[in-house]
């Protein structure tokens, strides 16, 4: 069963993706064994991990994210380009923490923009 994000903490999971790098690599083979088994040990190590897919077919792409998402139960943060962002919590030690303070704070108004695009807001 895959897990479900609310928009909010999604909202949260790609600001903190932002800044890594791709861990699991797929290629021309697709979707094997070895790569469902490198995904799982990058999530229980990270919880919050990038993907690359090499294909130039956005549809692979959509069902590739579905299918580790779903194999894993984990959940679909990001699609951009040929990067999938997943996430799954560590069922022990979470180290990325969703809880409704850090989820309120994400969400405060002013909190999330740079001051340079506040103003060009404006005009």
């Amino acid at each position: 069963m895959k897990l479900e994000l609310t928009p909010t903490e999604r909202r949260v999971l790609r600001a903190e993706a932002h800044g890594k790098n791709p861990v699991v690599m797929i290629g021309q083979n697709g979707l094997t064994d070895a790569v469902i088994r490198e995904i799982a040990v990058n999530l229980d190590a990270h919880e919050l991990i990038k993907i690359r897919v090499f294909s130039d077919e956005r549809e692979v792409r959509v069902q590739l994210f579905e299918d580790i998402c779903n194999q894993l139960d984990a959940a679909q943060v990001q699609h951009i380009g040929k990067l999938l962002v997943i996430y799954r919590p560590h069922p022990e030690n979470p180290k990325i923490s969703l809880t409704k303070q850090n989820l309120v704070r994400a969400s405060a108004p002013g909190k999330t923009a740079s001051p340079k695009l506040k103003s060009n807001s404006k005009r």
